[in-house]
């Protein structure tokens, strides 16, 4: 099962402030837990929402939204992504992980959506062209 882990954005990820060399250090050693283990698929952290955009849809309408974002506690600051057997599991790693901000933080985890899991509404054509996109990626790598 492959689970979305999200950093959730402080104030001061908000701010542009960079981590911590002593938190980088210990986010590094956690990440080589996590490549050992061979859990972790993929994992970084974002630059500010000010740096960002948001397109908003309405129907046929596009509209571009410009960072920064109000409700630092609804941003992200990073993420990673897990491929582990359960929840559970992903729920003991990131108890191990180092507390991002020192204070109080919340890390969310959320399982993706995997090939095939759209069930019926997955008709073979769609099946093949997700193979396709699927080997693209990965001949990209």
């Amino acid at each position: 099962m492959k689970f979305m882990v999200i950093v959730k954005a402080t104030p001061e990820s908000e701010a542009g402030q960079m981590p911590s060399a002593e938190l980088l250090t210990q986010m590094g050693r956690y990440n080589e837990e996590l490549a050992k283990a061979g859990v972790m698929l993929a994992g970084e952290g974002l630059y500010a929402s000010a740096q960002g955009a948001r397109v908003r849809f309405d129907g046929d309408k596009r509209s571009v939204i410009d960072g920064p974002f109000a409700e630092t506690k609804e941003l992200i600051a990073g993420y990673w992504l897990f491929q582990t057997a359960s929840l559970q599991e992903a729920v003991e790693w990131v108890k191990r992980c180092p507390n991002p901000d020192g204070g109080q933080s919340e890390i969310e985890i959320r399982q993706v959506y995997e090939f095939g899991a759209c069930g019926g509404e997955l008709t073979p054509e769609l099946l093949e062209q997700q193979q396709r996109i699927a080997e693209q990626i990965t001949a990209r790598q």
